[in-house]
């Protein structure tokens, strides 16, 4: 049987390393390159033609969602296997939401990784247990009108720039200056993007980003 062939993709270097030499030790795996952010992901992809790609949560530059998306558009075969550090259900929908395969989190034992890495090989699919335990809890405790939200992945690059902004404190008149763009404007993503993940006032915004890793407090 051929390897199966994998593209890490992190921004820590060292990570990446350790998780090659974990790999490599498999006799049924090859890791075929690095990348380390969505960007050169996507490059790395479409010149490698890899079976897998491992990929992180939360590294600068292009989100990593939206990495995938490319990916599977021009490779849809591709698996897509995220390992992350955030046991976030909301992290979980959304890796489900661009046709992930597997969530897998930092700090699960090697042996669990590479039996993810070996049951979406053979076409299945692989959660965290903990995650998953939490997104099936997080469903079951909603009201029934509120488990499919639209959540952070459906505003448009615009929306994400100006909550970013307003989560920062910015008003409506600097965030408009600031963009080059007309107060008008500003007012219109700012009523779509409230509207989207419904969010009625500023310290639900404020919350909103903090969860969702959009600013950092310090």
């Amino acid at each position: 049987m051929p390897k199966y062939r994998i593209l890490i993709t992190d921004d820590h270097m060292l990570f990446r390393q350790g998780l090659r030499h974990l790999l490599e030790s498999e006799l049924d795996l090859e890791v075929v390159g690095e990348a380390r952010d969505g960007e050169e992901a996507v490059r790395r992809a479409h010149e490698l033609q890899p079976d897998m790609v491992l990929m992180d949560i939360g590294m600068p530059g292009l989100a990593s969602f939206e990495a995938v998306r490319r990916i599977r558009k021009d490779h849809p075969a591709v698996k897509i296997l995220f390992l992350t550090m955030y046991d976030d259900e909301d992290y979980l929908a959304q890796c489900l939401e661009v046709g992930a395969s597997g969530f897998v989190l930092k700090d699960t034992p090697a042996e669990q990784l590479i039996a993810a890495i070996r049951e979406v090989r053979r076409g299945g699919k692989y959660m965290s247990p903990r995650v998953l335990s939490k997104f099936v809890e997080d469903l079951r405790t909603r009201a029934p009108e509120d488990r499919f939200k639209p959540r952070l992945e459906m505003l448009t690059p615009r929306e994400r720039e100006t909550l970013k902004l307003l989560a920062e404190g910015l008003s409506v008149k600097e965030i408009a200056a600031h963009l080059g763009l007309s107060v008008k404007t500003i007012e219109a993503h700012k009523f779509n993007l409230m509207r989207k993940l419904d969010i009625h006032n500023k310290a639900q915004l404020v919350q909103y980003a903090i969860k969702n890793k959009i600013i950092k407090i310090a």
